[in-house]
């Protein structure tokens, strides 16, 4: 085991095998071969001085003598052989008798015996020492021996103190500071060092104990934080799991497991996409792909314990892995299953007419582009069919919206029941259906379907308990053969349609080439209309109403022309028919009103024209309540009395029976405006109209006139019984007659012949502007008669 102790220990004993022990030897060495030198030296001197004390012996043979002086050398510690042997080999001593070994010797010394005598020195022998091999601490005295032993116990004793010291300042308060970290380790709470003491290990100790209570406090903290993120993330109402980088859940908050039913154990470590439909897999698996604020964003039909599926919405927020940290995720799972329900229902309900249940304009757009796609691909064809109602809006104005909505219903449910399955009709506002057909041969399937359509609105709808008669103008086009888009598939049974319409209506049209030039030609009417008022190109012509009796000047009706820079008069019936489809009839009705009671002023300076009166035109969309007012405003600004103005309206008008013209007919008449009642006979006529309404004078429809003179006595015959016939019941109703469309002279005596009042038409003189009218009033006779003096009245 390697502890500190252990490697203190071995670090001091290494310094003193690496410091010490050398030191130490070297000493030794170096005394050893001290004590060494001084034995032999010693004993060289001893040597010395016994062999020249073994001269004499061996000059006088004295073997006592020599065997002393040679046990007296062999008696020192350091030699352990002496051999002393005369020359003439007389005397030979060896002390030990056996040689020892000679590898034991330290040193051999040999040296001649002499001997001084009178005629000289003799060599008397020889004498050999061996020097003995001394031990290590054999070559020391007591003395360095007690040094040495001292020096050890020196050194054993700092060695143990180190030893001690150690264990007590260095090991007691490691050991209790591991102690404290394995406590701390196993037990998971924080454990304090119990020591004490001013040093190093102290301050390592109070530095320790100081880190285990900040981390203690820090724990603490940490612990309440994330319980408390805890509470939040379970206590938020809000569904929250978090997943890994492999999809894999990872955690879920209490709300996520109520909402869907699963416990904590069913989902953790599982895949998240285990949990989402088959068909919302794939959104799941791409939503990273459309995100680019680092929120992704994506709903899935996710799959509830119970086997129920929910739609969600998942927003998700994370952040990428680094060295630092791993991956992280927070997602917020959203039930918007309700919020989806009421989406398609909004959806439905936006495509869906609330009235007839049927399609309306933008549903019927959206699948009129997806079949315009479906029968690309299978090389068909497609009809689209617009359906018009030709009497709703007097439905409408007569019988109330209710009774409309009604007709409106019964008759989306005839149309319906003459289509097939895959058919699509639509509502697309109004009185307006469309209907799409499908099929390698549409335009043949179009019109039979059409003519099925006609046919199931003949029977009568009952209305309110009534039976209510209606009718449709169907208009058709077919894709790829008259149109290359959706819209201009539409477009253009819209044209058709229109076409039937002023065709006679009640039937069926198909889409031609020819009705793009009618519609350019619409269009290019209407921006003649908006640039005539803009530019003031609007003008009124008056036509001379005349005494049939003498020829004089009663009156003027007021007609409307647009004179074009370029083009001259356009017709005016089609200006006025489109005028009224637009709405800009109004704008139109108040300029010719102006300037033709204008024109009558400059009239009524001439010589016997102060009382003539003027007729203008109206057209029902004119009949608002300010219309009274505005006359009486024009008719002060010019000086003109209103008993001077003829307000001319037809059948159509009165058949209407609108609340709203009856009052402003009534206030025209209370502020001394004639009402006539023009095309007499050629609409819906009704002699209760003469009853109802301030109606002051009736005109003959042209029709009638021309027939006075035609070439088949028939019908010469009936028009003449016609015309006496309305010329009787006005007269009787206190009404004035008035002629249209006198063209001959053959004319003009039939009428006079039958006691007509007065007439207009080419015979006389056609409409005029005011300059070319004021020179052909000379031509007229000055109107003074009675006849006119009952008509100004």
């Amino acid at each position: 085991m390697h502890s500190v102790e252990s490697r203190f220990i071995a670090i001091v004993i290494g310094a003193l095998l690496v410091f010490v022990a050398p030191l130490f030897v070297l000493f030794l060495i170096l005394s050893s071969d001290r004590v060494a030198r001084e034995r032999l030296q010693n004993t060289e001197v001893l040597l010395e001085a016994n062999v020249q004390a073994l001269g004499k012996p061996l000059w006088d043979f004295d073997k006592d003598s020599i065997d002393q002086i040679v046990a007296a050398l062999q008696a020192d510690t350091d030699i352990s052989y002496v051999h002393v042997r005369d020359t003439s080999d007389v005397i030979d001593i060896s002390r030990p008798a056996v040689s020892p070994d000679p590898d034991d010797a330290r040193s051999i010394v040999k040296t001649d015996i002499l001997y001084k005598a009178a005629d000289g020195i003799k060599k008397v022998g020889t004498a050999e020492i061996w020097i003995r091999k001394a031990g290590l601490f054999s070559r020391f005295s007591k003395d360095e021996v007690s040094i040495f032993a001292i020096f050890f116990f020196a050194v054993a004793t700092l060695f143990t103190a180190a030893i001690i010291g150690n264990r007590i300042t260095i090991i007691r308060p490691l050991m209790r500071l591991t102690a404290a970290i394995e406590a701390t380790r196993r037990l998971g709470s924080r454990h304090h060092v119990d020591w004490t003491s001013n040093d190093e290990m102290g301050a390592l100790a109070h530095n320790f104990n100081e880190m285990q209570s900040k981390l203690e406090r820090e724990e603490n903290e940490l612990k309440l934080a994330h319980a408390r993120a805890t509470d939040i993330y379970n206590l938020t109402p809000a569904m929250l799991f978090s997943i890994d980088a492999e999809n894999r859940i990872t955690a879920v908050s209490d709300y996520w497991l109520t909402a869907t039913g699963y416990r904590r154990e069913q989902v953790i470590g599982q895949s998240f996409t285990d949990f989402v439909e088959e068909d919302s897999r794939a959104a799941y698996r791409k939503r990273h792909e459309t995100s680019d604020s680092g929120i992704c964003e994506v709903t899935v039909r996710f799959r509830c314990a119970d086997t129920s599926v929910i739609d969600v919405l998942i927003l998700e927020t994370g952040a990428a892995a680094s060295s630092s940290r791993q991956a992280l995720s927070l997602s917020v799972m959203t039930d918007v299953t309700d919020l989806k329900e009421a989406e398609t229902r909004n959806h439905r309900q936006a495509i869906t007419d609330h009235l007839t249940g049927l399609l309306n304009r933008q549903g019927f757009e959206t699948v009129l582009d997806e079949l315009i796609g479906d029968v690309d691909a299978l090389g068909q064809q497609l009809a689209c069919l617009f359906v018009d109602l030709d009497r709703f809006k007097w439905i409408n104005d007569n019988l109330g919206h209710a009774s409309g909505d009604d007709v409106l219903c019964q008759v989306a449910m005839r149309l319906r029941r003459q289509l097939r399955t895959n058919d699509v009709i639509a509502r697309l506002g109004g009185d307006e259906f469309a209907i799409l057909l499908s099929a390698p041969n549409a335009r043949q399937l179009a019109m039979d379907v059409s003519d099925r359509l006609v046919a199931s609105l003949r029977a009568p709808l009952i209305v309110n308990g009534a039976e209510l008669n209606v009718s449709a103008s169907i208009g058709i086009a077919v894709y790829p053969d008259h149109a290359a888009t959706a819209a201009c598939l539409l477009q253009k049974s819209d044209m058709a349609m229109y076409a039937r319409k002023r065709s006679g209506k009640n039937g069926v049209q198909l889409f031609d080439n020819n009705m793009v030039d009618i519609a350019r030609k619409r269009l290019e009417t209407e921006q003649f209309i908006d640039q005539g008022l803009r530019d003031d190109w609007f003008t009124a012509h008056l036509q001379p109403i005349v005494s049939l009796a003498n020829g004089r000047v009663a009156g003027f009706e007021a007609l409307m022309r647009l004179h074009h820079p370029e083009h001259g008069i356009l017709p005016p019936a089609e200006i006025i028919g489109i005028a009224e489809e637009n709405g800009s009839i109004g704008r139109i009705g108040d300029c010719i009103l102006s300037k033709s009671i204008a024109s009558l002023a400059v009239i009524s300076k001439l010589y016997g024209l102060g009382d003539t009166y003027l007729a203008v035109n109206f057209s029902p969309l004119q009949f608002e309540p300010a219309l009274p007012a505005r006359i009486a405003t024009l008719l002060l600004e010019n000086g003109i009395t209103p008993a001077r103005i003829v307000v001319e309206i037809t059948e159509a008008v009165l058949m209407l029976d609108n609340p709203v013209v009856r009052d402003v007919l009534d206030a025209l008449s209370d502020l001394g405006c004639r009402i006539a009642l023009d095309d007499f006979g050629t609409g819906y006529s009704s002699l209760s109209y003469l009853n109802r309404f301030p109606v002051d004078i009736v005109k003959i429809d042209q029709s009638f006139t021309r027939s006075l003179s035609s070439d088949q006595p028939d019908v010469r015959r009936k028009s003449r019984m016609l015309v006496e016939g309305i010329r009787t019941i006005s007269h009787q109703m206190g009404c004035a007659v008035v002629a249209e469309g006198i063209e001959t002279m053959e004319q003009w005596d039939i009428l006079q012949g039958m006691k007509i009042e007065f007439g207009q038409g080419y015979l006389l003189s056609k409409p005029l502007p005011l300059d070319a009218l004021l020179e052909k009033l000379d031509e007229f006779a000055i109107p003074d008669g009675p006849e006119h003096r009952a008509m100004a009245s």
